[in-house]
């Protein structure tokens, strides 16, 4: 069985494994519902970066439903 990470519901940052609560963002809210799949590497030099409003690199999601 293939688990799904949680992703942040604030900045669309995907965590890591066994991690269920955003580092950036402790108390914004975290969801397995979450959409398309960015590595950013130089947030300064990517378009995505500057369209989700990323700021430092990481693994991030494209679109985080928080129900």
């Amino acid at each position: 069985m293939v688990k799904i990470p949680f992703a942040c519901a604030e900045c669309h940052l995907v965590l890591d494994d066994g991690i269920d609560q955003c580092p950036r963002h402790p108390s914004a809210q975290v969801s397995t519902d979450h959409q398309g799949y960015v590595i950013i590497i130089n947030p300064a030099r990517s378009d995505i970066a500057k369209k989700l409003e990323v700021e430092l690199p990481g693994k991030y999601a494209l679109k985080v439903s928080n129900r």
